[in-house]
């Protein structure tokens, strides 16, 4: 296959001079463009560049960006680090859509079905390696380095144990809340926590103290999946066909909440979600949507998520953190964003307490 499409998609990249002059969440950009490239563009870097180049929110960069601002960072110094974070997110994001048969990812073709299965865990498998050496651009001493380069890994081995507990808990049968959040916890809430552990670090904070801070995060985290969980069936994700968890056989938060309200259809719903994907018909789909609504799993679902932002709202530890609290304030509104578009008549203001 020519490299030459792959290669157009590299921008052009500023040199170590002219970086000062660049915004930064283009920095970042252009960082992780640049250790993707490596030394000479070849396959595995050009499909890493391509998956990079198709777009997304890049929710940790910009909270690792904010949060070092905010806790008193030197200008674009957290730069490094905003892409060390956004490249372990995107790791994961390939290895997810191979190990879940999603088709389409940010409304494109995911790069398992541009490239085959065995290039995408190369890609996948190259992507966990360069956060580490964008530590290298950093400007601090070793042992805030290593700290950080810890956290990474730390975080990293959550997110894959997450992964498996999570994939692991249909054939288990384990519909539990308590087993959910764990899997959420590792895979997905660590993703908010780690940009805001390593801006406290690199804003001289000490490691308990960014620990603190990182798990308020790690909160918003968990709204981020739960809500996910409701838009992939009341929303659009750009994933394809409405209801792909469902038919990829995810325990979501709405599975586990039918589960609880109606134990006497536990066995009919996993029957659903141990359906292979290409058997799962629209409307065996359409009826776990009606189903989730009507019998009130839906509505408990947001309440849960409602209750989790009110511990954001409210939290003490923030309120001594006057500039990380609204990093944190602006995050959650977007990441409820989604679920008042489906509800806009709920009383979320009164819920959350928004100006608490």
């Amino acid at each position: 296959m020519s490299l030459e499409p792959h290669v157009r998609l590299v921008p052009p990249l500023p040199s170590a001079d002219s970086s000062a002059t660049v915004e930064p969440m283009e920095a970042v950009h252009h960082l992780m463009i640049r250790l993707a490239a490596g030394e000479k563009l070849e396959r595995c870097g050009a499909m890493v560049v391509e998956h990079l180049t198709t777009g997304g929110k890049r929710i940790r960069a910009h909270l690792a960006m904010a949060a070092s601002q905010a806790l008193g960072g030197e200008p674009g110094a957290a730069i490094p680090w905003a892409a060390a974070c956004e490249l372990l997110h995107n790791a994961s994001l390939v290895h997810d859509d191979l190990q879940d048969g999603d088709r389409m990812r940010r409304g494109a073709p995911t790069l398992w079905v541009r490239h085959g299965e065995a290039q995408a865990i190369n890609a996948g498998d190259l992507l966990l390696m360069l956060p580490t050496l964008a530590l290298d651009e950093l400007k601090t001493d070793d042992g805030v380095r290593w700290g950080l380069s810890r956290a990474l890994a730390r975080f990293a081995a959550d997110t894959v144990r997450g992964q498996s507990l999570e994939m692991s808990l249909l054939d288990s049968r384990r519909f539990t809340w308590a087993d959910y959040m764990r899997a959420v916890q590792g895979k997905t809430a660590g993703f908010f926590a780690l940009p805001i552990f390593g801006a406290a670090l690199l804003a001289g904070r000490t490691r308990a103290q960014a620990t603190a801070l990182a798990d308020e995060f790690g909160r918003i985290g968990s709204i981020f999946q739960i809500q996910d969980d409701v838009i992939d069936l009341y929303g659009e994700k750009g994933r394809g066909a409405v209801g792909a968890d469902i038919r990829e056989g995810k325990v979501s938060a709405l599975v586990v909440e039918h589960m609880r309200l109606y134990p006497e259809e536990s066995e009919w719903l996993y029957e659903v979600l141990a359906t292979p994907r290409e058997e799962t018909s629209d409307e065996m789909v359409a009826e776990v949507i009606r189903r989730f609504r009507d019998g009130g799993a839906l509505e408990e679902v947001l309440d849960r998520i409602y209750s989790l932002a009110s511990e954001t709202y409210r939290s003490s530890l923030l309120l001594d953190e006057p500039g990380l609290r609204v990093v944190a304030m602006n995050t959650l509104e977007k990441v409820l964003a989604g679920v008042r578009l489906l509800e806009p008549s709920l009383p979320i203001d009164e819920t959350v307490g928004r100006n608490a």
